[in-house]
């Protein structure tokens, strides 16, 4: 038997293990690599929520054009004017009403109210969709 074999296996077994120093660079990099993943989740994120809220808007001001349509038919003359109306879940909408007599410009402007003072400010706005209003056949004389 020869007298070095335990030498050369306690060598052995202490090459086999992970340094201190090696565990420090791995975690580093990994870090390093991490780190502008995470960047890039978290802004993502913010603009998934973004056109999400966006999208809502869209749907909302599309809803309240229709149901004003609809009711300019028999009630052409009454204003449709709205200030910060609360629609749904924190979405505010504003409604413009040039009050033409034969032809009106109609013009409504959706947003979240984000600093939930319950008013849509400009820089709140998400939609603005504008249409005209013909009166259908002569109201009253």
């Amino acid at each position: 038997m020869d007298s070095s074999q335990p030498l050369r296996a306690s060598l052995h077994s202490r090459r086999s293990g992970v340094t201190l120093t090696e565990v420090v660079v791995a975690s580093t990099l990994l870090l390093i690599s991490i780190i502008p993943l995470l960047k890039a989740l978290t802004a993502t994120h913010g603009m998934d929520r973004a056109i999400e809220r966006k999208s809502w808007s869209l749907l909302l001001a599309q809803h309240e054009l229709e149901r004003i349509r609809a009711r300019s038919i028999y009630h052409y003359d009454e204003s449709f004017r709205a200030s910060s109306q609360e629609l749904q879940d924190g979405f505010l909408c504003t409604v413009t009403d040039d009050g033409h007599p034969t032809l009106r410009t109609v013009t409504v402007a959706v947003g979240f109210d984000r600093d939930g003072d319950a008013s849509l400010a400009a820089q709140e706005i998400d939609v603005s969709l504008t249409t005209s209003l013909a009166r259908r056949w002569p109201g009253p004389q």
